[in-house]
């Protein structure tokens, strides 16, 4: 017994990931961004399709695979009760509006010809991210953390006059991916579920304008080529996958490591827009693309050490 009936300071180690666990969540991680990645050749691969049918096509679909994914999984028991609360479909009704503006400009970018300028879109949203969390839910950043989010704005401001005109592609998907991960972050459901319910109040719009479009004889579905056909259902699975495969690799592996390899994604679209579908990029927008980069490199470090100090360090409580 301690003297004078104390209980001494309780000391707590950091929790420690299973290496098994976390290689595992490193390779879900890795594939989740690898197919973000390479969603450019997916989507070229319809671009006979115009982008708000493309955009109709991928939320039916997606709904109908993570119905089925709500399904194996076995937790549809807290959709119903999720259903009836207005505050909880106010949540995600503005983070379905959200995802839907990026996934139709993304579409569109990609069918375009503006892959490299989507890239920068998610090159950015990382910092984006962290400045909304300063100005909404009131975060504080290191100063290293202000100085990347700086030097990321000079960057896109660099670019801005390389291109003659604010580059509104990657405005508008790091904007609304980025908002969307805030309004998320309140969200009281899983990340299955809450995709779920997100496809689903999407589903009624989306599926009434491709029967409009079945209707006025402008539908591609069943159509045009077998080819087409299968895309247009596999674009459910190819957008479900990764999330899923995300939520898992999540749960597994630090936050800081996952925000290192999420540069795997814009890196790979970078590529594909610049060597594969040949776009333009001028001298001026290389300077502005590495400013951004440079800005990527530094917040990554810079919260990967942070994050590895805050491990080092006991957490110590105070003696009763």
């Amino acid at each position: 017994m301690p003297p004078h009936g104390k209980t001494p300071p309780a000391v707590y180690l950091p929790i420690l990931v299973p290496e098994k666990a976390m290689r595992k969540g490193i390779w879900f991680a890795f594939t989740a961004y690898v197919i973000w990645g390479l969603f450019p050749v997916y989507w070229k691969w319809l671009r006979q399709v115009p982008a708000v049918q493309l955009l109709g096509h991928r939320i039916v679909w997606s709904f109908v695979f993570l119905i089925m994914a709500v399904g194996l999984t076995r937790q549809w028991r807290t959709l119903p009760s999720a259903i009836s609360r207005p505050r909880v479909l106010l949540i995600y009704g503005v983070a379905a509006i959200l995802i839907g503006i990026n996934w139709l400009t993304y579409l569109f970018a990609v069918n375009s010809g503006y892959v490299v300028e989507a890239s920068l879109g998610y090159f950015i949203n990382p910092l984006l991210s962290v400045l909304l969390g300063v100005v909404v839910l009131r975060e504080h950043l290191r100063p290293l953390q202000w100085a990347t989010i700086g030097l990321a704005a000079i960057g896109v401001v660099y670019v801005s006059l390389a291109y003659g005109a604010v580059p509104w592609i990657a405005v508008t998907l790091a904007l609304s991916f980025g908002v969307y991960g805030r309004v998320k972050k309140t969200a009281p459901l899983g990340s299955l579920n809450g995709m779920t319910l997100e496809t689903g109040l999407m589903f009624l719009p989306a599926a009434s304008y491709l029967l409009f479009a079945e209707a006025s004889h402008q539908g591609a579905f069943l159509h045009t080529s077998a080819t087409t056909t299968l895309l247009l259902i596999g674009g459910g699975l190819v957008t479900t996958t990764p999330l899923l495969l995300f939520s898992s690799a999540v749960q597994r592996i630090p936050l800081a490591l996952v925000g290192v390899l999420q540069y795997i994604n814009p890196t790979l679209q970078f590529l594909l827009g610049t060597l594969v579908y040949h776009e333009p990029f001028s001298l001026a927008q290389f300077i502005g693309f590495t400013i951004v980069w440079v800005a990527l490199i530094l917040f990554g470090v810079e919260g990967l050490v942070a994050w590895r100090s805050q491990q080092a360090a006991p957490m110590v409580t105070d003696a009763f």
